[in-house]
């Protein structure tokens, strides 16, 4: 009957020490998860500034391209002339 006993309280004890070791390393996963998701967003923070800058220095700036280097995104203006 006391080695009953014993036993039944080493399974709780085996029980409880399953489910802490579980919840370890789920806050673990967690944790790895959003050191991720939070370097994702700088990198992605990082590119948009870069792009912002870049943007920034050559805003309002007219650029001349060869007829050879056109890619489809330039279009011609038509214009009058002011007399």
């Amino acid at each position: 009957m006391v080695l009953s006993i014993f036993g039944f309280f080493k399974m709780i004890l085996m029980i409880i020490g399953g489910f802490i070791l579980v919840r370890f390393v789920g806050q673990l996963m967690i944790a790895k998860r959003n050191m991720e998701a939070e370097r994702q967003l700088n990198e992605q923070n990082r590119k948009f500034e870069a792009e912002r800058k870049s943007k920034l220095k050559t805003f309002g700036k007219t650029k001349i391209v060869k007829k050879s280097d056109v890619n489809g995104s330039v279009q011609d203006v038509d214009y009058e002339e002011v007399n």
